[in-house]
């Protein structure tokens, strides 16, 4: 029984369903601090009852978050012990100060918050949600520091078969982190936003008067939000891919399917390839766009799968050097397409909204319930497409993630692991999507809501 390939199917159910939580954790964090700034300033209850709302389905949200993500570090040690030793020390620092100081201060003040409605003025009330979303977006932001030493390793020396850092502010400052973390901010938004637009979408189609103030002036805050949240992360991630062409040039070549270097190079509308021949059976390519959307420019080569595959056997030695490519190919177009999928419903919102039609028509509001699932198939794919890329390195040009796995463990003991952690996480999906349904269908105005938020 292979440990290496069950360890790996481990960490990928266990963090894909982790990832889950975590963007509308970020994103619906800042909008619900927004909904209680403008209660704060305008005294209009309304807001408040947003607020409540909202706040509820966050709690069951961040809760399920935390649990699901604890198991991430423990399997570090238990599965990837030969990971851990190597890059324990650069690790160290990011992650203890992620708990030491974002998480704790994002934990702390969303109990102060849920407890504190009737023991702290309005205004102080209001800055422990705004305290809570930026300890949500500092924690994201270190692990990202961590995660980016994987993806593109800088400030270390290797000794004694070990990673060691040399240079802190080089690991704060790596490149990767400022194009990862915007990304990954600027998605969080379009997730909280789209969240709230499927559910107020739903409310909107019930016309039910006592709710209709509430889920009406959620959905005109959400729909601005997720407009500048969708064009972002599209601008952003065009920046992020510019910046894999040049720092992980293998993960561009397998995202397009391009098996030679090429220069103009086209950009792949479909192909349909052969994976163990390294040839297309089928492909529709643009040219020259590839080169302009990695340079700006019509011009410009970027390099192909199997000159990458010669220059990596020069550089590290034999081996296979090449990702999964279908996989990878397949999770930035998904990605992509969700992506601007959802640009486009969310600046349509905007126009209907500028034009005060968007309560008239049902046809788009039923299209947002079922986009709520469009940020988390983008989220999804898109974190595939940034660890599958990487492969075969689990710490890019330093260790390969076959070196990596517990050499202790066995594959049995892997398995019974695995088995147990994916019984355990079905069990939580149901019960995560029980709670949430049972009160995203809630009225607003439900007392019990209001009691539950504020005892």
């Amino acid at each position: 029984m292979n440990a290496l390939l069950i360890a790996r199917w481990q960490f990928a159910i266990t963090t894909v369903y982790h990832f889950f939580f975590v963007p509308l954790t970020l994103g619906l964090s800042i909008l619900i601090a927004i909904m209680e700034t403008l209660y704060v300033r305008t005294g209009d209850e309304t807001y408040k009852r947003m607020t409540v709302f909202w706040g509820k389905l966050f709690l069951i949200n961040f809760a399920m978050g935390v649990v699901t993500g604890i198991l991430q570090e423990f399997q570090f040690g238990m599965n990837w012990s030969e990971y851990s030793r190597f890059v324990g020390d650069i690790f160290g620092a990011p992650l203890a100060i992620e708990a030491l100081l974002a998480f704790f201060l994002e934990s702390t003040f969303l109990g102060i918050w849920a407890f504190g409605w009737d023991k702290l003025s309005k205004k102080l009330h209001a800055a422990t949600i705004w305290l809570v979303a930026i300890g949500s977006n500092l924690s994201a932001l270190w692990i990202l520091i961590a995660n980016s030493f994987m993806q593109e390793p800088v400030g270390y020396v290797i000794r004694n078969g070990r990673a060691e850092m040399t240079d802190f502010l080089a690991l704060v400052t790596n490149p990767h982190v400022w194009v990862q973390f915007p990304h990954v901010f600027f998605s969080g938004m379009t997730t909280g936003a789209f969240f709230v637009l499927g559910i107020s979408a739903y409310h909107l189609l019930r016309r039910r008067e006592t709710d209709w103030e509430v889920f009406r002036r959620s959905f005109q805050i959400a729909v601005i939000y997720g407009a500048v949240g969708t064009v972002l992360v599209i601008f952003l991630g065009h920046s992020q891919a510019q910046h894999m062409v040049q720092a992980q040039p293998m993960k561009m070549a397998a995202a397009e399917a391009l098996w030679e270097s090429e220069n103009p190079a086209s950009f792949s509308l479909l192909t349909i390839g052969n994976e163990a021949e390294q040839r297309d059976v089928f492909a529709i390519r643009i040219p020259r766009l590839l080169s302009l959307l990695a340079y700006n420019r019509l011009d410009g080569e970027v390099k192909g799968i199997k000159n990458l595959q010669a220059e990596y056997e020069q550089k590290y030695g034999p081996g296979n050097y090449a990702p999964p490519i279908a996989i990878t190919y397949w999770s930035f177009r998904i990605m992509v397409g969700a992506g601007f999928l959802m640009a486009l419903l969310a600046l349509y919102g905007v126009y209907l909204l500028a034009n005060d039609r968007f309560t008239t028509q049902p046809r788009y509001l039923q299209m947002l319930m079922w986009a709520i699932a469009l940020p988390y198939l983008a989220n999804s794919t898109g974190w595939l497409l940034t660890e599958l890329g990487r492969q075969p390195w689990i710490v890019f040009g330093l260790q390969k993630t076959a070196e990596a796995v517990s050499p202790t463990v066995s594959g049995g003991m892997v398995l019974f692991s695995t088995i147990a952690y994916t019984l355990l996480y079905g069990a939580l999906m149901v019960a995560d999507v029980y709670l949430l349904s049972k009160y995203a269908r809630g009225e607003a105005e439900d007392e019990a809501i209001l009691v539950m938020a504020q005892a």
